[in-house]
Formats: structure tokens, C-alpha cells, sequence
């Protein structure tokens, strides 16, 4: 989060009394020119309006930006803007002992999006609000036009096997096969089946997806290869209607983005052990 003299800010830390109070701390330093590593408690005894109890430790490091700071962060833009991650390196102090936090910062990741039917085009519309960068391929030129992706980077007309051997994929492209038909999807993963591509998946039932395997490893298709596709495609969440199906498909990317394979909600939810112990500490106090 950046924050102005004038006390606009820009990005977030996710609202609520800590942003606020950060917000605060960050003003006084900025008059004052100088940085400060900020430590929050997060228990039942801390908050300000309406407190925060999810427990743990939050370091904020607040950093002045000089002009020497300006030149680097430019760097980054430069380097981002190329299509090249870069490091990002903010040395700190804590408790007196010398620190540096580090990150990885790339570019958006590409979906490139083979088929412009309605679960390409919900796909399209929802990935590029999480900051994935759309293409859309499509033999039909009303079904990849601007007033069904208008957030997409690309919109390609031409034939969709020959249009993704073309297509520069690489280790940060996401592809997803969402054709109009069974033999459509299986030319399509054939064309990129031996790319680089972080993330293949191919939409249909298990049984139209066996048919298409076969077909690929009569062809010589190892068995390796086809075991990188994620098809069915996306996660079990009881998807029915075509809204439903693109929110299963982009938890998806998400975690394979992420390297989760299972969510921080999935991982924090308590199991019957620890609920019953919460009860009866509950009870007892």
C-alpha cells in the first residue's frame, strides 16, 4: 500500500483498524522522513473499533521513498513492463538485528482460452478481474469478438489447432480447451500437449475425455503428457450452470498459481477433534 502526503492511498493490507492505524503511523513517518517496522498482536485485546481476534503476529514495514528508493522501484516497472520477474529486495530492521524481505514480481500470468462459447466467455470475464492476462481463440469471429471479451488482451480469429501452435506459450501461460465439440477439444490439446505451459486443462465428461486420450496416445501421446491435463477440468464444487463451471475452473488456476492444493480456508477449518475441545474450553470458562 502506498500512501500520499495528502493521505490518499493506493493498493490495501485489507482494510479494517490495522490499515487505518498503519495508514496513521505511515503519515507521522513520512513528515518525519524516516521508516519503522510496525508489530501487531492480533488477540481479543487488541483493536480499536471492532478488534481483531484471528490471532498471531502482523510485521508492516513501513519504508520512506527517497530518490534513490524512486529509481529502483522504476526498475521494477521496467522489468515488469519487458515481461521479466525480478526480485524485489527491502532490507528492515527487527529488534535490532539486520533483515531483508525478499519477492518474486512477474508478470501477469497468460489464460489463453480455446473456445468463445458461453463457459469461455464467463471464464474470460472472471479470470481477468484476478489479474490474468486473456486471449481467446476462436474459428468464429463473433465468438471472439470484443462484446463478448472486452477485458481480453487478444481476441484471435482462425483456426483454433493451427492458432495455439502459433501462439508463443510458455512456462506462464494457463491453457484451457472449452471447444465447441469433442473433436475441436482433442485438436487443441494435441497442439499444445507437448508445450511448456504451466497449466492444461480440458473441459467434458470422463468419457468423452477417455475417448480424446485414446485417440492422442494411439497417435504416440504418452501416457506422462496426458497425466499434466487437468480434465475434468476444475474443482468438484458441485458446478451446475455455466457461472458455476468458470468459478470451478478458476479456483483452479488459482491454486495451481498459488502451489496450494488445498485453500487456507480448507486448511484452517477445524476437524472434529479441535471443535469439541473449543466447546468444551467454551463450557468451562
Amino acid at each position: 500500500m502506498l500512501v500520499l502526503a495528502d493521505g490518499r492511498t493506493i493498493g490495501t493490507l485489507g482494510g479494517g483498524c490495522v490499515e487505518a492505524e498503519v495508514r496513521k503511523r505511515a503519515l507521522d513517518l513520512l513528515a518525519k522522513r524516516t521508516s519503522q517496522l510496525l508489530e501487531f498482536n492480533l488477540d481479543h485485546d487488541y483493536g480499536w473499533d471492532d478488534g481483531l481476534i484471528c490471532g498471531g503476529v502482523m510485521d508492516i514495514h513501513v519504508q520512506f521513498i527517497d530518490r534513490d528508493l524512486i529509481g529502483k522501484f522504476d526498475q521494477l516497472r521496467r522489468a515488469i513492463s519487458d515481461q521479466v520477474p525480478v526480485l524485489f529486495r527491502q532490507p528492515y530492521e527487527q529488534k535490532g538485528l539486520a533483515k531483508e524481505y525478499v519477492e518474486e514480481i512477474g508478470p501477469s500470468p497468460t489464460l489463453l482460452i480455446a473456445g468463445g462459447g458461453h463457459v469461455g466467455q464467463a471464464l474470460g470475464e472472471l479470470a481477468a478481474k484476478l489479474d490474468f492476462n486473456v486471449t481467446v481463440i476462436d474459428d468464429r469471429e463473433e465468438f471472439a469478438s470484443k462484446d463478448r471479451f472486452p477485458s481480453a488482451r487478444q481476441r484471435i480469429t482462425g483456426d483454433i489447432e493451427l492458432e495455439l501452435k502459433r501462439f508463443p506459450i510458455n512456462a506462464g501461460t494457463y491453457i484451457v480447451i472449452v471447444t465447441r465439440g469433442h473433436r475441436h477439444d482433442g485438436q487443441a490439446l494435441q497442439a499444445v500437449i507437448d508445450s511448456p505451459a504451466r497449466y492444461i486443462g480440458l473441459i467434458g465428461s470422463k468419457a468423452k475425455i477417455k475417448l480424446i486420450y485414446d485417440d492422442l496416445a494411439s497417435k504416440g501421446v504418452s501416457v506422462e503428457k496426458l497425466m499434466r491435463v487437468h480434465a475434468p477440468i476444475g474443482y468438484n464444487i458441485g458446478a451446475i450452470t455455466v457461472p458455476e463451471i468458470a468459478v470451478s475452473i478458476v479456483a483452479e488456476l488459482i491454486a495451481i498459481r498459488r502451489e496450494k492444493t488445498q485453500g487456507p480456508i480448507a486448511q484452517m477449518r477445524m476437524n472434529e477433534t479441535e471443535l469439541r475441545k473449543w466447546m468444551e474450553r467454551k463450557q468451562s470458562d
